[in-house]
């Protein structure tokens, strides 16, 4: 007789729901825990190399509302294109740059903000340089699986031309929606567009 496998099924992909900011975000959602900072919020420990900028933002949906409650996440390099957690350059990058980041929307207007630094160029994996950029993630109530995509510089038109990533896409005309438009010194706005005419280009890595 073959015996019948109670195998463990696969949970079903749910929305980040009402607490992601509380599972996330506690001292955001006004419950103190880790010193009264949640981890994330600042990227700089201490006097860091390269240009200092803020970036900042706000997620639409569908129809041009902001998102009132979406959480975002920043990865990126530090001002010489190197990781802090990357095996080949631990030790190597700026030790008061964490290269990670954590905001969420303001609950009035929905404007995230990082205050980091302009990310470096990172190797491809042919050799080719990226232009600078970071990749973030996106998660609100309505959105099942958190989302993925990039932030590159409209201040770097010659190494966006010749970036891997941005070379490859399909349709041209869409790289504008990937791109952070310079608004002062040291600021840069990235608006992020779930879907509509200026729906922003999302990745599945």
């Amino acid at each position: 007789m073959v015996q019948k496998l109670e195998y463990l099924k696969e949970s079903p992909s749910q929305t980040a729901g009402p607490y992601v900011h509380i599972g996330c975000m506690p001292n955001f959602s006004g419950i103190e825990i880790y010193g009264g900072s949640d981890l994330g919020r600042s990227m700089k420990t201490g006097p860091v190399k390269g240009e200092e900028i803020t970036v900042t933002g706000i997620v639409h949906d569908g129809m041009g509302t902001p998102l009132r409650d979406a959480m975002i996440e920043i990865w990126q390099a530090d001002a010489a294109g190197l990781y802090a957690s990357a095996n080949e350059t631990r030790g190597k990058a700026d030790p008061n740059f964490t290269g990670w980041g954590r905001s969420p929307g303001d609950p009035e207007t929905g404007e995230f903000v990082f205050e980091t630094v302009k990310p470096g160029r990172v190797p491809f994996r042919d050799g080719r340089l990226m232009a600078p950029h970071a990749t973030l993630w996106i998660v609100a109530r309505g959105i099942n699986i958190g989302l993925q995509t990039r932030m590159y510089f409209e201040d770097e038109a010659e190494a966006n031309a010749e970036d891997p990533i941005l070379t490859r896409i399909e349709h041209q005309s869409r790289v504008p929606t990937l791109l952070a438009r310079k608004t002062g010194e040291g600021a840069y706005r990235f608006d992020i567009h779930l879907q509509g005419p200026d729906e922003t280009i999302f990745f599945d890595f």
